[in-house]
């Protein structure tokens, strides 16, 4: 199922600063959303989707084409679920099917618990919380480490920590050509954001087992069927298990949206009926 549907962007005014979104086909409300992740990389996916679903798909507070009026306020995961959902309220199509990626799944996690009255189904696809894992002193200090390393100028050692303790591998040569290149100023605004004031605070989030477990919402752990072994897989268990729910694999590794936008579209309509 393809969509060639006809792509809406706009922004919407926020106490502290503008969050940039896109819209995009007709029918029920689907929401993606990533962290540090913008709207780009979801294009292929939302516009898989957008044949038979309104697609929301935005920039998270600090990135990209979302401003904040202080360019150096952190981005905390309750600020960027209210963000997520004002933008729910603003599209007026709900309630929402979620797929939150990465960082994002942390975001859709925080919407949850706190405006569960928006949302049908969340896709929570490998979440990074470190919290939740036996190591996580261990993890937690890892990243902050990498933190350090980019405030003290470091950009590629940096990278390189983040991917590592993730447990990304990559060929040398390509990790060169995708993160040794001469960044674009969004780019070299988006990843200082990313280091500075973002990633610890998505890492460190802990979230509340008992609402979970309570929610009306219809809550899904997605994992990528090659992740085995990774952070993000781990974390994604450590939740699924302390929710007492049935992980739900996903093709590709944890952005298997990119490897493969048409298989990633079919299981997750799959997933969500």
């Amino acid at each position: 199922m393809t969509s060639s549907a006809h792509v809406t962007t706009d922004t919407l005014a926020t106490p502290d600063g503008s969050l940039y979104y896109e819209l995009r086909g007709s029918g029920p409300l689907l929401a993606i959303v990533g962290s540090p992740m913008h709207t780009a990389p979801f294009a292929p996916l939302a516009d898989l989707l957008a044949a038979d679903h309104t697609v929301l798909t935005m920039d998270p507070r600090g990135q990209y084409g979302s401003v904040l009026n202080d360019p150096e306020s952190d981005s905390t995961v309750p600020l960027r679920a209210d963000d997520l959902a004002r933008l729910i309220q603003r599209v007026d199509a709900g309630p929402a099917t979620v797929l939150g990626s990465s960082g994002g799944a942390v975001t859709a996690l925080a919407l949850v618990e706190a405006y569960p009255q928006l949302l049908r189904t969340v896709v929570a696809h490998e979440p990074p919380l470190a919290q939740l894992l036996d190591d996580r002193e261990q993890q937690l200090a890892l990243q902050e480490e990498t933190v350090a390393t980019f405030a003290a100028g470091d950009t590629l050692g940096a990278v390189r920590k983040f991917m590592a303790n993730a447990g990304f591998v990559m060929p040398e040569e390509v990790f060169l050509q995708a993160f040794g290149r001469e960044r674009s100023p969004q780019e070299a605004a988006g990843e200082r954001y990313f280091y500075l004031h973002e990633l610890r605070g998505t890492v460190t989030w802990q979230p509340d087992l008992d609402v979970l477990r309570a929610t009306p919402v219809n809550l899904i752990i997605g994992i990528g069927e090659t992740s085995a072994g990774q952070l993000c897989d781990r974390a994604s268990r450590a939740l699924a298990a302390a929710l007492k729910l049935e992980p739900v694999m996903f093709p590709g590794g944890h952005g298997g949206f990119m490897e493969d936008a048409a298989k990633f579209a079919a299981r997750l309509r799959e997933v969500v009926g």
